[in-house]
């Protein structure tokens, strides 16, 4: 069974970070993938997103780290992946969560999607959010792993 973690992660968060650990300690693997995303202009290239997550997931051997563009669920019939991984922060999450889901579930009817609930000491946290407190000059290194953080600090100073 493969199971795909599809994002953006511009940059990684702990929040993802935790996420991912928790999900390789359920399945013992994961595919996580770097969504070349034409609708946004990301703080970083694919190439250093990638690079970031590697670095941060070195501790974790059972993870592989890849890039896709195009739909999710073409990405997970590539892979012949049969899950797909979401996180959860908050009701507003699911909503929006939800409803990809379903249309990815219309797209491929074999493809499940599975959420799991955000931890507490990260429930707060956004790409968005962290990119705003480190543009101002924030300590984010409770909310990055240490190789998004020296990135961020790099990219604003």
């Amino acid at each position: 069974m493969k199971i795909l973690y599809p994002g953006t992660f511009d940059p990684l968060t702990n929040g993802h970070l935790d996420l991912i650990e928790r999900a390789e300690k359920i399945f013992g693997n994961l595919v996580v993938a770097v969504l070349e995303n034409t609708s946004k202009t990301p703080t970083f290239n694919l190439e250093r997103r990638i690079i970031q997550i590697k670095n941060s997931l070195s501790h974790l051997p059972n993870i592989e780290v890849i890039s896709y563009s195009g739909l999710t669920v073409d990405c997970a019939n590539d892979l012949k992946a049969n899950l797909i991984l979401r996180g959860l922060r908050a009701m507003s999450d699911f909503e929006y969560e939800l409803q990809i889901a379903h249309t990815n579930k219309s797209l491929n009817n074999d493809i499940e999607t599975i959420f799991l609930s955000t931890n507490t000491n990260y429930s707060f946290l956004s790409s968005s959010l962290v990119k705003e407190v480190a543009k101002f000059g924030g300590e984010i290194n409770h909310m990055v792993p240490p190789p998004v953080e020296k990135d961020l600090k790099e990219y604003f100073k």
